[in-house]
């Protein structure tokens, strides 16, 4: 199995030095690419003037671009999938080996008014989360344009459960929205259930299922009797564009409550490019894809032929 090694340790006398008051509790997430970088310093920012004094943790392709941030713990990290979406499990790896909790939160959220500590209970804590087939029959009643893929993807995860032994029309699986969640140590359960998540992720990758790493989560959570709870997180008053947009649509939120940050990130995310660049940008993709898919594929076989490759695919 290919372990994702957590232990207790320094790297070096200056880290140990920043986080020598035995903090509990940081902030971490995953910047991979020139747009998710960007993200990320904002992020960095928020947590500076609204949770000053509470590390984070990134890991990204590229240090450099955050050698002006002194307060982050920046790590380079070279994408071992095919795309980014799974990566941020080697962030939490990393957070959990210094810190007893943390709080994952994608590089694009924004925090938008002081942050209230708190103790976290052992597992998994996330700001959204549901029952994972409760979550399937939701999409089939209300996306029948697209029911075949749901059917389709519900059968796949059905199969993830299979390989690690989970019966997912059994047990109680949850459905975890990957892009705000906290968690803290239980007695080595979170370490399997990063092992686990693993094996999952690389599985995902390899057949076509890229984004959206709540499924795997849910599963490994599971696998290693890790408890989830929902909690809403009334200590932290974010700004996810994704959310914002259904709080504003349902009367939640008003338009111009977070409108200067909604189009902060709309900024960042559409850019304008030349078409040379969109181009450019269009090819190096599609050549990274393939580069990374044929390495995974390579890893796999040589890994563990019989978890990755010995089943049917539906």
């Amino acid at each position: 199995m290919n372990r994702i090694i957590v232990a207790n340790f320094w790297e070096n006398k200056e880290l140990k030095e920043m986080i020598a008051d035995k903090q509990d509790f940081c902030f971490c997430t995953y910047a991979g690419g020139s747009t998710y970088r960007t993200f990320a310093k904002n992020l960095i920012n928020d947590i500076q003037k609204y949770a000053p004094g509470i590390s984070i943790i990134i890991f990204t392709d590229k240090p450099d671009d955050f050698t002006t941030f002194s307060h982050a713990l920046v790590y380079k990290h070279e994408r071992k999938g095919v795309l980014h979406y799974h990566e941020r499990r080697f962030a939490i790896a990393k957070a959990l080996s210094m810190f007893k909790s943390c709080m994952y939160i994608d590089a694009d959220v924004r925090i938008c008014a002081p942050f209230v500590r708190r103790e976290w209970l052992p597992g998994i804590t996330a700001r959204s989360c549901c029952d994972m087939k409760k979550h399937f029959q939701k999409r089939m009643d209300n996306s029948n344009p697209n029911l075949t893929q749901v059917i389709r993807k519900y059968n796949f995860v059905k199969l993830l459960a299979q390989k690690i032994g989970v019966d997912l029309e059994q047990e109680e699986v949850k459905w975890i929205y990957e892009f705000l969640f906290v968690v803290t140590q239980d007695s080595g359960k979170e370490l399997e259930f990063l092992e686990y998540w693993d094996k999952l992720a690389l599985y995902c990758e390899l057949k076509g299922l890229n984004k959206h790493p709540a499924y795997a989560m849910g599963l490994a959570a599971t696998k290693a009797g890790l408890k989830v709870r929902h909690d809403v997180m009334d200590g932290i008053d974010f700004m996810d564009d994704r959310i914002e947009k259904i709080r504003i649509s349902t009367g939640e939120s008003q338009v111009d409550t977070k409108k200067t940050l909604m189009q902060a990130q709309y900024q960042i995310e559409y850019a304008k490019k030349s078409l040379f660049q969109e181009v450019k940008t269009k090819i190096i993709t599609k050549i990274e894809y393939i580069y990374y898919y044929f390495r995974l594929a390579i890893k796999t076989v040589i890994q563990d032929y019989s978890f990755y490759y010995d089943s049917e695919v539906f």
